[in-house]
This record gives C-alpha cells, structure tokens and sequence, in this order.
C-alpha cells in the first residue's frame, strides 16, 4: 500500500494524528507537497464528499475527516508556501445579515478545502457590504451566501445587487444555497449557481475557479 492511499484511508476514517504521522512521513522521505495534498489529503476528502452525497457518511464523519485533513495539510503549509503552491481558487463564504445558522456553511467550507480551494469564512449574520469588500480586498473567485429562513433569503439578492453596483460582477461568480433557497430563486434573482448539498458546491465551485 503506497504512503498516498494510507493517508487516504486514515483521512477517510478521522484518524487525525495517524494522517499528521504519515504526512510527516512523506515528507520526511522527500515527497512533493504538491503530491502529497493531491493524492493523499485532497483523494480522502473526495471520497468523503462522494459518500456524503450518497448519504452514505453523516455530518460527524465529514467532521473528524475534515479534522484530520486540516492536520495533515498544517504540516504540508511551509513547504506549500516555499513551492508557491497555489490554491485552486479563492472563494469568501458567509451566512447572510439576520440569519445566524452555520452548520450548512461549514460543511460547505470544509468540502471546498477538500478539493484545493481557499476559504475565507466570514461567519454569520454577514452584511452583503461585507461581501462584496471582502470579495475585492481577497481578490475572490466566488461569493458564497447561505440562509436557512425565508426571511433572510432576500439579503442574497442584495449581494447580487451590490455586486453589480461595485463592478465585479463579470469576474465573481456568485453562489447560493440553503433549505429554502431553489434554482428558480437563484435564477430570479441573478445569480450564477445553487447546489442542494455541500459535496456540489465544492464541484460548482472548483469548475467555476478552473473553467471546467
């Protein structure tokens, strides 16, 4: 068994500091980082996402999987830097202005750094001012806006608007989602993309950042 497909297996299981140990290995035996991220880190985050979109592992397992790649790529994080190792894209995610529900964003989040991206969380309850600065100062590839109240879903249109109003709105894809939020919602009011779970947001969003 190569060194990748145990990271992998110890990732996919929540087995943080085994993941640690082994990422430490690689290294210390002179593998890429690049390498190690991708086949061992970013492959048992995928297969995570895959499951997770079968319903075949729950919120917890994504969890300690996410857990164990944060560990793993705290090691890689030096080296990464030193190689100029670039994310894949670079999204901003928040839970928009009066809405302060966040276990649908963090999966979110943790699904998009298992595929390569950079996330910049901003938490909940977040003005679409905040956004759309935030997604200047960062240099974003993609909005995210979450809402689970009907009653918040409006302040999505605002991001959309305010985006427009900044002038990024031809490089910043904007993206929603959310249990009341739906793709004729997302259509009307001008966004690029909604996903019912977190595993295709992660896609969406790495298609959008490599122009897949």
């Amino acid at each position: 068994m190569s060194i990748y497909t145990e990271i992998s297996e110890n990732l996919q299981k929540g087995k943080a500091r085994a993941v640690k140990a082994l990422v430490e290995q690689a290294a210390a035996e002179g593998l890429p980082a690049a390498e190690i991220l991708s086949e061992g880190l970013l492959a048992g985050m995928n297969v995570i996402g895959e499951k997770f979109k079968k319903n075949e592992v729950y919120v917890p397992e994504v969890l300690v999987a996410a857990r164990a790649m944060n560990m793993g790529v705290g090691v890689l994080k030096p080296q990464l830097a030193e190689n100029g190792v670039k994310a894949v894209g670079k999204v901003c995610i928040g839970t928009v202005q009066g809405d302060l529900h966040d276990i649908g964003k963090n999966l979110v989040k943790m699904m998009m750094e298992g595929k390569g991206l950079e996330v910049i969380d901003l938490g909940t309850d977040v003005a679409p001012e905040t956004f759309i600065e935030t997604a200047i100062r960062e240099n974003c590839d993609i909005i995210c806006c979450s809402a689970l109240l009907t009653t918040t879903m409006e302040v999505m249109a605002e991001v959309v608007k305010k985006a427009e109003e900044a002038g990024i709105r031809d490089r910043v894809r904007i993206m929603v989602g959310g249990a009341p939020v739906t793709d004729s919602f997302c259509e009307q009011i001008g966004a690029d993309k909604y996903t019912s779970d977190a595993a295709s947001a992660a896609d969406a969003a790495v298609a959008f950042c490599t122009g897949a």
